[in-house]
């Protein structure tokens, strides 16, 4: 049994089935001029013909792909618009624009591309239809800093959140609050037009008003709760004074709240998620299923530093391993969700990749008897951290060779730099961009 290669075919099943042009045409149809969407738990139609004007606007790591299929699902109708996904992520589009622009940290693209959507946005009355195709990413990608607050200030501030081990819910409280289009702004700004969003879901809970800053959705959270965050995980003093004294003026009512519920925007724009982590897991699983596994989901919300979830999921194989059916099928756990890094290190890596060298140590110290399991954590987008993989593998013959490899390995983990220690053992998972993004995948075989 070749393991890792069945990984590699499970993981790529359940990325198949969240690819972000099959979703949009499996749930979006038209017939003549009437465009259907199918969201969870109705349907909803709109008569193209009652508009002067459509525009499919988007942001995201997937945006493109989706603006694809809406192309062809709206073909021979006119419609305009622009879309702005990572660097690299791009695709050749017959009639919506494609800009690339900076992720996780935003650009000066980031910005350019955000002006040519509110441009466009802008002119949209109540006889527009704007479908807006959102996915993960788009915190970064459609990035208008306040006023007051620079792209600079912005980046900076984005790099010490994402250093701190803030959840993304909280990473983007603070992003929506030092933003014009986040938050529920962009719906705000396109009032009174009819607001369609297409959402591929990268956060944990599917929450709207999380997913890339829930900038079509009412935002719950206040300035008071973004200056908290920062103060929670002592980055107060590590982000620009401008960015404090912002936050602090609006705890104090100096400035406007994003928009919430009550707000008439929210009347004229629907949400609906098209695709989520919870869809990959149950393919996956059927695809573990398929090929002789036996096979469960442990869990589709993983959340927390990515190394104690690491310590869990190796006192899971150990659990699994002695308590195992006398059938001797291979066992096969899938999990999902999106953890978190502190970094402490200078060196290279992302949360999936940490996540496995922690696995590696942990099974290691804790089991050391245990060397029969193959695990594999990776980003459904193809990208971990500020690296050109998607994650990595712990392997039978890497457990075996633990002995002479531990002190290596925890320096590594201790320095975050996973990347490397993955590199030398020939173990990163790479797979390019995927252009879909629906949180992170681990699979776990206990043979």
């Amino acid at each position: 049994m070749d393991t890792m290669h069945d990984l590699q075919t499970i993981f790529w099943h359940a990325v198949h089935e969240v690819d972000p042009a099959r979703l949009i045409e499996t749930r979006v149809g038209r017939t003549g001029t009437t465009l259907s969407l199918h969201a969870p738990d109705s349907v909803l139609s709109e008569d193209l013909s009652s508009y002067r004007r459509i525009l499919v606007l988007g942001m995201g790591k997937a945006s493109a792909a989706m603006a694809m299929a809406m192309e062809r699902v709206l073909e021979g109708i006119p419609i305009e618009g622009a879309i702005i996904t990572k660097h690299g992520h791009g695709l050749d589009l017959a009639r919506i624009r494609v800009i690339e622009a900076g992720h996780p940290v935003p650009d000066e693209d980031s910005v350019r591309g955000a002006g040519i959507l509110l441009q466009l946005a802008d002119d949209a009355g109540h006889d527009t239809l704007i479908i807006n195709l959102v996915s993960g990413g788009g915190s970064s990608l459609f990035c208008l800093p306040a006023d007051g607050i620079s792209l600079g200030e912005k980046q900076e501030t984005t790099r010490a959140l994402l250093a701190s081990g803030a959840a993304i819910d909280e990473v983007n409280c603070v992003r929506k609050h030092l933003s014009r289009v986040k938050g529920g702004r962009f719906a705000a700004r396109t009032f009174p037009a009819r607001l369609m969003s297409l959402i591929l879901s990268d956060v944990v809970g599917d929450r709207l008003d999380t997913i890339a800053s829930g900038i079509t959705a009412p935002d719950p959270t206040t300035y008071r709760e973004a200056l908290s965050i920062l103060r929670r995980y002592h980055i107060e003093d590590r982000v620009p004074s401008r960015v404090v004294q912002l936050l602090e003026s609006g705890t104090q009512g100096g400035l406007p709240e994003t928009p919430k519920v009550s707000d008439p925007a929210f009347d004229r724009t629907s949400n609906i998620i098209v695709g989520s982590n919870a869809i990959a897991c149950r393919s996956a699983l059927d695809r573990a299923e398929a090929l002789g596994y036996d096979a469960r989901i442990l869990s589709t919300t993983l959340t927390g530093e990515a190394a104690e979830v690491a310590s869990f999921l190796a006192d899971i194989a150990w659990d699994m391993h002695v308590r195992r059916s006398d059938t001797r099928s291979p066992i096969l756990l899938v999990a999902g969700g999106e953890t978190t890094v502190t970094l402490k290190g200078s060196g290279l890596g992302g949360r999936n990749q940490e996540m496995a060298l922690a696995f590696a140590c942990s099974l290691y110290e804790k089991h050391p008897s245990l060397t029969d399991i193959t695990f594999l954590s990776a980003g459904t987008d193809g990208t971990d951290g500020p690296t050109d993989a998607a994650g990595a593998f712990v392997t039978p013959e890497l457990m075996r060779r633990m002995p002479e490899l531990r002190i290596k390995a925890r320096e590594h983990l201790l320095d975050n730099n996973s990347y490397r220690f993955f590199q030398d053992q020939g173990l990163l998972f790479t797979t390019g961009p995927t252009r879909t993004n629906v949180c992170d995948i681990q699979l776990l075989a206990i043979l």
